[in-house]
């Protein structure tokens, strides 16, 4: 590309329509009209910018390798005579809104970073307020966000005295690989909005710190690029199903050969939340229409990079797609985003190698019930599927006590999402950090618990009776009348 043809700024300001759009990206010209609404940040994100210069808006989210890996040779045009760069080209789209982070300089040292709600607290401060609005947001009444929190207070612990707990481990293995913490990165995407760096650095901080990592179908960069950060180190994938299925089918292909160890298919995304701290942060900015083409104020219902991103997901997936998947690749299938007993059932029933108790951060279905609620349920009326599975959860997890109350009630890991977000504001060093914090806890609850390794977690070192009567015993509606239809 680098003896490609040169095209003047002229030539491509002509190409700014949904049926006819250029980009520049990294002095690349590249012809989006196709990729636009597949791509994964939407397609008014991309055509904000049509016949412009996107490198400054697109870097913020993604590396320029997801462009080239995305599109075919044919629709690259040529390279920017940047001779023709006159004044009118630099300026920026309108309705850019977006608040700048302060410089690294101004940030608190990461020595005064003492737990996980301090890194939450520096992003607020520190982070642009876009990216701050997009990681911290949640469904309508972020209800559910909140009580992912809150309810793990609501469990107490039972400890032991008197026991030699001189040395603990909190070592385990997650589908059978070795971890120094039973934790997992969860696949957040976007991750370069707050670090350049994004996932790669999210990678290199699990190799160091004996964690694994789950990368995003949404991920800021390539999976190749992620994956070169830690060579010969295990890696999980998430899998967001296109409605376009050889795209996925590709997808899995891809991930598979690149030694990836799992995949972890998202099945609680059939509709986006409405979130709504993200949507009026931007709801001064200009959106094209991706059908029309023609450029109009948001609507009345906001804006917000999850209104733009989705459009791709198939919300047609059911129970008989794990047959399709698992014809695919070889790798165990682990479902993300389970809510309920019954289809932990369904889950055991095809045989899946494990499941993620998830109401997604809560940002998808507000008043979805706390992981920690449904490990619970589980216990009451499916407790076999801790015998035939990994169970694992995530959402609401901010102390090492929190990742102690999970184990001691099944679950074999959890995963944590936001924080890893906020501590990427300090980079790689910020992650580790996080899981230095996350373990000093762990192992302090586990010498005061008495309890030397996790072996010996069960669920009689937790009072749960302050929530018991929050778990569900059957199916149904203790007394309501009625039942669902049958479905056709």
């Amino acid at each position: 590309m680098e003896f490609a043809k040169l095209i003047t700024t002229e030539d491509i300001k002509a190409h700014n329509s949904a049926s006819d759009c250029w980009v520049v990206i990294d002095d690349q010209v590249w012809d989006v009209t196709n990729f636009a609404p597949e791509h994964p940040g939407g397609a008014s994100f991309l055509l904000k910018y049509a016949g412009r210069d996107a490198t400054e808006g697109y870097s913020e989210y993604h590396s320029p390798g997801v462009v080239k890996d995305s599109l075919s040779l044919d629709c690259f045009k040529g390279n920017l005579d940047r001779s023709t760069i006159d004044a009118e080209w630099k300026q920026k789209p309108v309705g850019n809104n977006n608040t700048q982070a302060v410089p690294e300089d101004e940030k608190p040292h990461l020595h005064n970073i003492i737990n996980s709600y301090d890194f939450e607290e520096v992003a607020a401060k520190t982070a642009s307020s876009k990216t701050f609005a997009f990681y911290s947001t949640a469904a309508t009444d972020c209800w559910t966000r909140d009580m992912n929190q809150s309810m793990y207070k609501r469990l107490w612990f039972r400890p032991r005295v008197m026991r030699d707990v001189a040395e603990v481990d909190t070592s385990s293995t997650i589908l059978g690989m070795p971890v120094n913490v039973p934790l997992f990165i969860c696949p957040t995407g976007l991750a370069k909005m707050i670090n350049p760096e994004g996932e790669k650095a999210l990678a290199r901080a699990a190799k160091s710190t004996g964690t694994l990592e789950v990368l995003s179908t949404s991920a800021s960069h390539p999976l190749e690029e992620i994956l070169q950060e830690a060579p010969d180190y295990p890696f999980l994938f998430q899998l967001y199903v296109n409605k376009d299925r050889k795209k996925s089918e590709e997808v899995i292909k891809r991930a598979t050969a690149l030694g990836v160890r799992a995949i972890f298919v998202t099945v609680d995304a059939a509709g986006r939340g409405k979130r709504e701290s993200d949507e009026r942060i931007k709801v001064d900015e200009i959106v094209i229409n991706p059908v029309t083409g023609q450029r109009a104020e948001q609507d009345k219902k906001g804006g917000g990079l999850t209104r733009m991103m989705g459009s791709y997901i198939d919300q047609a997936l059911t129970w008989e797609d794990i047959k399709w998947i698992r014809s695919l690749t070889h790798l165990p299938i682990v479902l993300k985003g389970i809510t309920g007993a019954e289809d932990a059932k369904l889950a055991m029933d095809h045989s899946v190698d494990g499941i993620v108790l998830s109401n997604h951060g809560g940002r998808n279905l507000d008043y979805s019930p706390p992981a920690i609620l449904l490990l619970l349920e589980m216990h009451k009326n499916c407790p076999e599927v801790f015998d035939r599975m990994e169970v694992y959860v995530d959402g609401g997890i901010r102390r090492g006590g929190d990742i102690l109350k999970a184990l001691c009630l099944g679950a074999k890991a959890v995963g944590i999402g936001r924080t890893f977000l906020y501590s990427l504001n300090y980079g790689t060093e910020g992650a580790e950090h996080l899981v230095e914090l996350l373990k000093d806890e762990m192992e302090s609850c586990m010498k005061l618990l008495g309890i030397k390794n996790l072996s010996e977690v069960h669920p009689g070192l937790v009072n749960t009776s302050d929530v018991d009567h929050l778990v569900p015993s059957t199916p149904d509606h203790p007394y309501a009348k009625w039942r669902p239809r049958p479905r056709l």
